[in-house]
């Protein structure tokens, strides 16, 4: 099967288990007469490489465009157990045995709470001016509710005050998949209590940084933590359960919506969004069949989450979900919408669409239902993960959410690729194959900011090698190089080149 990115899965298996469920069925009547109107001024679908389109080979940046990379809490800190902190359900999968690769844990993982000095340092030599990291709740809050950490929240402060000295702004994700485990004990985020648990975590922080912080994410990628958390079990807290899929979906939503509201309560010039993974799908031909594909697996991959925030329902393919299974009660879907400020974009790679053939749906209860097929990209080249690279790809989605959401404003909180090269006989590492990506997707949403979108930052990812989830450390998809015994740090080719084209705030000629 083509490997496709596992911490950012498509829906294909939510789908097969919602139709072994019962849960869903065909689409509702009409669906397919929106495709037209959504598709109304895109490229034509991308079928091979000749389908990829040619680039700007130079583009300057508007004034004020926010050059970053972006880390996460659990990926970067390490000081698993030190200074108060409890333990998070990364923390206990990590400790199961055969959850991940090489049986790597976050124990350490760059040490970042004791080095955070070197990371603002290699930020600066990579002319940075932005900075995304993530905040670890059960740090600030060791059992998720109740009695705060002081040393958890002094650690941040202390770095926020670092990043405002060096001139980076601290762009503060609030939640980044380490919910605290006594809140899982509780029930994990399918219970509706863990909601208002977040609310209170979010005005907590937004207490304690929001004199320093203007800008913040409330969730990293909410499909991704339920759906490999809740429904695929492949990250923590490791459950296999539609149900709870289906109802953590809407607490996640829920506690969004009450996390604005609270945020905006301390701060209210504060700018607060969510970042999305988001994948454009491609129909996999012309035919009407692969094109109506396409828009289904788009309702999937990419507004499951997005919908319910910016329009207050679910999208048009699940309003047949019934409301007892999403646990959805009586002003639910006013209380879940909510004015973002921004919305972050994490992009990879693409998705491709087809429709199953007669015999496949009449052989196969799952394709009669719902005859969609997804899978990565086969065509482009493959980074070490293999994944296919594929920089229209970041052009396609830019363009469709600037259309489909009436030009927001957009923050590309994630885009990078894993390459494994080492360090030479000198200690350089000359990874040209990762400023090859960035300079092509740098390209890609550059044209796609000359047509319109409002883009206003771009996050590579990541700052440095770290604790990949369930690949552990084998996968290498930072700027700076991190040798993992010793945590020495070291700048890549490519974060030298990030360098200079922040430092130009243009990318030039290849």
């Amino acid at each position: 099967m083509e490997l496709i990115p596992s911490l950012r899965l498509t829906r294909r298996k939510f789908i097969h288990s919602a139709v072994r469920a019962g849960a869903l069925a065909a689409l509702p009547a009409g669906f397919s007469a929106c495709i037209a109107s959504s598709r109304a001024g895109t490229a034509a679908p991308s079928h091979g490489a000749a389908a990829q389109f040619e680039l700007p080979s130079e583009f300057s940046f508007p004034k004020g465009f926010f050059w970053g990379a972006a880390t996460a809490s659990y990926q970067i800190e390490g000081a698993w157990k030190e200074d108060g902190k409890g333990e998070s359900i990364w923390d206990r999968f990590a400790h199961t045995p055969g959850k991940i690769k090489d049986g790597d844990t976050g124990d350490i993982a760059c040490d970042s709470y004791h080095r955070w000095r070197e990371d603002i340092a290699l930020a600066r030599a990579m002319n940075i001016n932005s900075y995304r990291f993530s905040l670890s709740w059960p740090r600030i809050q060791p059992f998720g509710s109740g009695s705060t950490n002081a040393k958890g929240i002094d650690y941040y402060s202390r770095l926020v005050d670092a990043l405002l000295e060096a001139r980076i702004r601290p762009f503060v994700t609030i939640y980044h998949w380490d919910l605290p485990q006594p809140l899982e004990v509780a029930g994990g985020w399918p219970n509706r209590d863990t909601a208002s648990h977040y609310a209170d975590y979010v005005q907590l922080t937004a207490h304690a940084l929001g004199d320093r912080v203007s800008d913040w994410v409330l969730f990293n990628e909410p499909d991704s933590f339920v759906d490999l958390g809740y429904l695929e079990g492949m990250h923590a807290p490791g459950r296999k359960s539609l149900l709870d899929f289906l109802r953590a979906t809407h607490v996640v939503n829920l506690a969004q919506g009450a996390g604005f509201r609270a945020l905006k309560a301390v701060c209210p010039d504060a700018r607060v969004g969510t970042t999305f993974w988001m994948s454009p799908c491609e129909p996999a031909s012309d035919s009407a069949e692969d094109e109506l594909a396409a828009e289904r697996a788009h309702a999937f991959v990419n507004t499951w989450f997005l919908d319910p925030v910016l329009r207050g329902r679910y999208p048009n393919a699940l309003t047949f979900l019934p409301e007892r299974t999403m646990g959805i009660r009586s002003g639910d879907m006013e209380s879940m919408r909510t004015p973002l400020d921004f919305i972050g974009i994490n992009l990879y790679t693409r998705t491709v669409a087809s429709a199953p053939t007669v015999l496949e749906r009449l052989t196969n209860l799952q394709q009669w239902l719902f005859p969609v097929k997804m899978e990565g990209g086969k065509v482009g080249p493959k980074t070490d993960i293999g994944w296919e690279v594929w920089p229209k790809a970041l052009y396609d989605m830019v363009m469709r959410i600037t259309r489909d959401y009436d030009q927001p404003v957009i923050e590309i909180t994630e885009n990078g690729c894993a390459y494994n090269d080492g360090p030479d006989a000198t200690g350089a590492i000359h990874d040209i194959r990762r400023i090859d990506y960035h300079r092509q997707y740098l390209a890609a949403l550059a044209r796609a900011m000359s047509e319109g979108a409002d883009v206003r930052g771009y996050h590579a990812w990541s700052l440095m090698d770290n604790f990949e989830w369930a690949e552990g450390f084998s996968q290498r998809f930072g700027l700076s190089y991190v040798d993992f015994k010793t945590q020495n740090r070291t700048v890549k080719d490519s974060g030298k080149w990030y360098a200079r084209v922040a430092a130009e705030n243009r990318l030039g000629a290849a």
